[in-house]
């Protein structure tokens, strides 16, 4: 009897084999969503093995050690709103998976969100096996699905459970505009958002009244306006804000949680700040576009290639509005809505707004812009970035602590942030497939020197590596605890430490005028010595691995063992094990209590 064949052996390029390596970063300020400390962070087999002193810690022969003295070392980005590959206005997104997530990762991001769009009648597990077919190959960093409910019958009630149960879905994201294409009616989206709750997932919208915006371009394209500064007239804030105020009401009375996709403008925002203080379980996404653009002073015969859904605004204090709003909370995450078009594709509606294909670039600048307008401007400190960069959202759509975080057992996704550093963002260098990028010409301080994907080092100052499908996909959990444990009054399994996750800057006045006249203080500089404060003393208590700071300064690095080189840390190891590998420095006239 002939022997089976042997299933093909996928090849790893060298340069992407330090996935089975051991990597070792010292003298870093890791940050976390809910603290920070000097520490060195160990990572093997593409998990996080270790967060503590370098004191404690004995370095295994054959590991790669970076020296990230000076640097921050923070969870890579979470992107939650991305469109690559996507048809839309006869026409297909440039960025595909391989050129979208390579751009991610470019920019400090290694989790990406797409959404799965069925056309009008089409299965809903027919599109998610389309859109799983696209990203599998293609993929560079790991990736999860939203599932947009373009239609409403029993049929897609019933693939909505089957993608919640068996396909690793947990959200679902319905439209209040684009009518005769995605819009639903309100008892529509009251049937969808009951059904959510049913199955403890997460019902997303995108708010705008679809009906005036319908009316508003019949009227301008009838009265002579067709170039593309009709788009923004077409909806305005308050059509925004009117559909955001109503998709709370309906999830209100559907007792479901919600999350508000790509808020642009301050009234929208105020809609959601009112809901979340009536006590609703709500959740607002500002883009990486509408922090760092407005329409100003974009030339009329330029608006084409700004036009996206909501539009990015004109008032040039809305940037700073949607900061205040995430620094307070009322916002919780920052997406890029990556839904790119060249230059001709664009002008397929120069001389009709609603022909323009919706989208602009950001997956590969978000991570900046948020730093540039955010921490850089004073609004909010480091450990507020990484919670709307990249924690919230692991924690809405049910992916934390595995992903928006660095704690022991945590996915090595890691981006080691020079602060000081500056970039001009400009198509020429970008890595996006687009031939321009709407925030041409913008400097931004904070750089992503190294980002790290699952223990592989694929970006090393220029330098970028990786390769065709070496992410995968994610499966988002129904019922995250941190929505239904909101939702239900209990109190989150993430403890008192979730105090944390506002703005750490207390001396800051939220209400101030924008002020552009000033000279902006530094808006965060590495301290010589660490001194610890109560919002900045240690990683939180669901890390294992908490040490106490010291002030003393950098600890010593990591004693290296050059003997041993096959060194493992792993959920395997018994205690005894793992004390042989760890030296435990006891406080004078103590005793040790041990790694454990």
């Amino acid at each position: 009897m002939a022997s089976p064949t042997p299933a093909p052996v996928k090849k790893v390029p060298i340069h992407l084999q330090s996935a089975q390596n051991r990597l070792y970063i010292k003298r870093g300020h890791v940050v976390n969503h809910d603290g920070m400390q000097q520490a060195d962070v160990y990572i093997e087999d593409g998990t996080v093995r270790y967060v503590g002193s370098g004191a404690d810690f004995v370095v295994p022969g054959g590991c790669r050690t970076i020296d990230a003295a000076g640097k921050l070392v923070m969870p890579g980005g979470i992107d939650p709103h991305t469109h690559f590959q996507l048809e839309f206005g006869g026409t297909v997104s440039v960025d595909d998976f391989y050129k979208g997530t390579k751009a991610a990762v470019a920019g400090g991001t290694t989790t990406i969100l797409d959404f799965v769009l069925p056309k009008k009648g089409e299965s809903l597990l027919e599109a998610y096996d389309t859109w799983r077919a696209r990203a599998d190959p293609k993929v560079v960093c790991d990736y999860g699905l939203h599932v947009g409910i373009t239609w409403w019958s029993k049929s897609v009630r019933d693939e909505m459970k089957i993608l919640c149960q068996e396909r690793g879905v947990n959200s679902f994201k319905c439209f209040m505009a684009y009518k005769g294409l995605y819009q639903l009616n309100d008892s529509e989206l009251y049937e969808v958002f009951e059904t959510c709750k049913e199955l403890g997932a997460v019902a997303m919208v995108h708010a705008e009244n679809g009906d005036i915006i319908a009316k508003n371009v019949t009227k301008l394209l009838s009265e002579g306006v067709t170039g593309p500064e009709g788009h923004e007239l077409s909806r305005t804030e308050e059509v925004e804000a009117e559909a955001t105020n109503r998709a709370c009401v309906i999830a209100h009375q559907t007792k479901a949680p919600l999350y508000v996709t790509r808020v642009t403008s301050k009234l929208a925002a105020e809609q959601l700040s009112q809901a979340k203080r009536r006590g609703q379980v709500v959740y607002g996404e500002t883009l990486a576009s509408s922090l760092g653009c407005t329409l100003t002073n974009v030339k009329p015969n330029a608006l084409v290639y700004y036009t996206t859904s909501p539009p990015i605004r004109k008032d040039p204090e809305t940037p700073r509005h949607l900061v205040k709003f995430l620094a307070l909370d009322d916002l919780q995450t920052t997406g890029s809505d990556n839904c790119t078009f060249n230059r001709n594709q664009k002008e397929l509606g120069l001389k009709d707004f609603s022909k323009i294909p919706n989208g602009v670039n950001g997956v590969e600048d978000r991570m900046s812009v948020v730093w540039e307008k955010g921490v850089q401007s004073g609004l909010i400190d480091p450990q507020r970035f990484v919670a709307i960069t990249s924690t919230n959202a692991a924690k809405i759509f049910n992916l934390y602590p595995r992903k928006g975080r660095i704690a022991h057992g945590s996915d090595a996704d890691l981006i080691i942030w020079d602060p000081k550093a500056v970039r001009t963002i400009s198509a020429s260098t970008h890595h996006q497939a687009c031939d321009f990028n709407i925030f041409e010409g913008m400097k931004c301080h904070g750089v992503p020197e190294f980002v790290i994907v699952r223990g592989r080092v694929c970006v090393e100052y220029d330098l970028i590596r990786v390769a065709e499908g070496q992410g995968s996909f994610l499966e988002t959990p129904v019922y995250p605890s941190f929505v239904y444990d909101a939702l239900n009054g209990t109190v989150s399994d993430y403890g008192s430490d979730e105090k944390h996750a506002r703005n750490g800057i207390q001396s800051l006045d939220l209400n101030s005028k924008s002020s552009h006249d000033v000279d902006i203080p530094d808006a965060y500089a590495l301290p010589e010595k660490y001194i610890p404060g109560p919002a900045l003393s240690v990683i939180s208590g669901d890390s294992q691995l908490s040490t106490p700071h010291s002030a003393r300064g950098h600890r010593p690095d990591g004693t290296k063992n050059m003997q041993e080189s096959t060194f493992s840390i792993s959920e395997e190891l018994d205690k005894s094990e793992a004390r042989s590998c760890i030296r435990v420095r006891a406080p004078p006239g103590g005793k040790s209590t041990g790694f454990w």
